[in-house]
Order: structure tokens, then C-alpha cells, then sequence
């Protein structure tokens, strides 16, 4: 398998499924969906429908896959809309191009934000009905909606926007819970959803330690690339964590050490893939594009 024709093979083909499931054109709503979609396809990896499909395909599953591919790459595109706010991070630049409220203004950031995260659960709910597997489809809709919520990525986020406002320092315990929610719910739930509507419970336990572990590589990643990148080579703002007093864990651990721990998290998180059962030629071939695209996100420049 040469993996760089693989991942840009799937990645158009999740960029294709994405736009699909977009909402269609309405009169009155114009400027806040031309703001959604805007924000949804102004770039970026797919790398969260990829890998759903990739985890779903592994554990021999095939239909009922795409508009939760979608859902997820609404959910993810809300919280980048929202965390780009003068409220939150106050960026300007997201893959190159200007922020969603540098485009539209800050009110129909907002609202283009909102409507992605309804019209995800818009989205998955519409087909809920044609499933094959109804019991799977609605686990992996709750799961999803777990992953993204309170007890996900917005918990994480709720103690990040916390910490900022009252101007103190996260401990490294504290950080670690904004990563593990903030960044790894939604990658976890990019390979569980897969296995859970591929009928595959038992992998979907060994993937959400995955998921945890390529989470906090992931975010370690970004904390790396906002010290070391280039606003060219990033396509935003590098310097952002320091510019906002924020702790990462390369201020706790350094460099060196932190380059360290996430090369050991991503090998780990391999290695979990690797364990888990495939039955047939396709189900490996999916399984080692994961394994691949795990270990490329270490030396990722974007």
C-alpha cells in the first residue's frame, strides 16, 4: 500500500461525503449556511471522517457509515469556529485564510457555529431510521454526542476558557483533562463510531484507549508546531499559547521530553490497532492505513 496515495484517496473521497451532507441552500438563512460552509470547507486534514471510516471498514463494517463521517466534520468544524472567537483564542488566521468571524462577523460566527453542531445531530438522526443496525446506530449517536458534550469536548474546553478568565495556571494533572476532552474525545469517537456501527464492541473498547493516546500525541503535536512552525507553514498564528499566557505541556515537560512522550503515546497507539482482529484482505489493508496515519500525525508540519 504506498499510504500517501491511500490517505489522499480517502481524504477526497471524506471531503466529497462532507460537502454531500451539507445543508442546501434556504432564502432566509443564507448568510448564516454560506458561514457553515465556509467554515467547513475551508480546508483541513478530514482527518476524524478518515479515520471513522477507516476503524468501520477494520471491523468489517460498510453501510451507515457516512452521515455520521459528516456529523463528526460538522462538530469539529463548530468547536474551531468558536474557539477562533476574540472570547476564546482571538484568532484570525485558520488554514491560511481568514476565521469565520473575520469573515462574517462575530454574531454570524456564532450562529454559523450552532447551526453545524444542531445540523450534525440533524444529520445522523435523519438516517437513524434506514439502518441496518439500529442498536449500533443509536450507541454510536449517543457515543457521538457523548464525545462532544460536557463530558467531552466542551468539558475540556469549559476548564480551558476557566483557567484563562481567572488568569491561573493549569496543574499538569488539569492540563491533561483539557487534552484527554478538549482534543481526544473527538478522535476517540472517530474510531469507536466506527466500530460500533461495524457491530464491533470489543474493538471499540481497545480504540478508545487509542483514541486517548493519538489525542494527547495529537495536541502535544500542536503544542510542538506553535513553538517551533511558521505562521506559513501552520496556516495560523504560531506563538498563540505564550501570546495568551497559556500552560501547555511543553512548558511543563520541555522540549525534548515532550517530543519524547508523544512519540511513545502514538507508538502505543499503534500498537493497540495492531492487536485488534482482522478477518479478510480489506479489513487489514484499512487497518494498516490506521496504523499509518497514527504514526505520520507524529512528524505532521501542519
Amino acid at each position: 500500500m504506498n499510504f500517501q496515495n491511500e490517505l489522499e484517496n480517502r481524504t477526497k473521497q471524506a471531503e466529497e461525503i462532507v460537502k454531500r451532507y451539507l445543508p442546501e441552500e434556504a432564502p432566509h438563512q443564507h448568510t448564516v449556511i454560506e458561514a457553515m460552509e465556509y467554515s467547513v470547507m475551508a480546508g483541513g486534514k478530514r482527518l476524524r471522517p478518515v479515520m471513522m471510516k477507516a476503524a468501520c471498514e477494520m471491523c468489517g463494517g460498510s453501510g451507515s457509515i457516512e452521515p455520521f463521517m459528516a456529523a463528526i466534520e460538522m462538530i469539529h468544524s463548530y468547536s474551531l469556529v468558536h474557539d477562533d472567537l476574540p472570547e476564546m483564542d482571538n484568532d484570525e488566521l485558520r488554514r491560511g485564510k481568514p476565521t469565520t468571524h473575520i469573515q462574517y462577523g462575530q454574531a454570524m460566527a456564532v450562529l454559523a457555529g450552532d447551526g453545524l453542531l444542531n445540523y450534525a445531530y440533524e444529520t445522523v438522526l435523519k438516517y437513524a431510521a434506514a439502518a441496518e443496525d439500529k442498536d449500533a446506530y443509536i450507541k454510536a449517536m449517543a457515543l457521538l454526542a457523548e464525545k462532544a458534550g460536557i463530558y467531552g469536548m466542551v468539558g475540556g474546553q469549559c476548564l480551558d476558557v476557566e483557567a484563562e478568565k481567572k488568569e491561573m495556571e493549569l496543574t499538569k494533572e488539569q492540563l491533561l483533562f483539557v487534552y484527554e476532552n478538549k482534543t481526544a474525545a473527538l478522535l476517540q469517537a472517530s474510531l469507536m463510531c466506527g466500530a460500533y456501527l461495524a457491530g464491533d464492541d470489543e474493538a471499540a473498547a481497545v480504540l478508545e484507549k487509542a483514541g486517548y493516546d493519538l489525542g494527547i500525541a495529537f495536541q502535544l503535536q500542536d503544542d510542538i508546531l506553535d513553538i517551533e512552525s511558521t505562521t506559513e507553514e501552520l496556516g495560523k498564528p504560531v506563538g498563540s499559547d505564550e501570546r495568551n499566557g497559556k500552560k501547555t505541556y511543553v512548558s511543563y515537560l520541555g522540549m525534548d521530553a515532550a517530543k519524547a512522550e508523544q512519540e511513545e503515546l502514538s507508538k502505543e497507539a499503534v500498537a493497540l490497532i495492531e492487536k485488534i482482529d482482522t478477518k479478510n484482505e480489506e479489513q487489514l489493508k484499512a487497518k494498516e492505513f490506521l496504523m499509518e496515519l497514527i504514526s505520520s500525525l507524529c512528524n505532521r508540519r501542519k
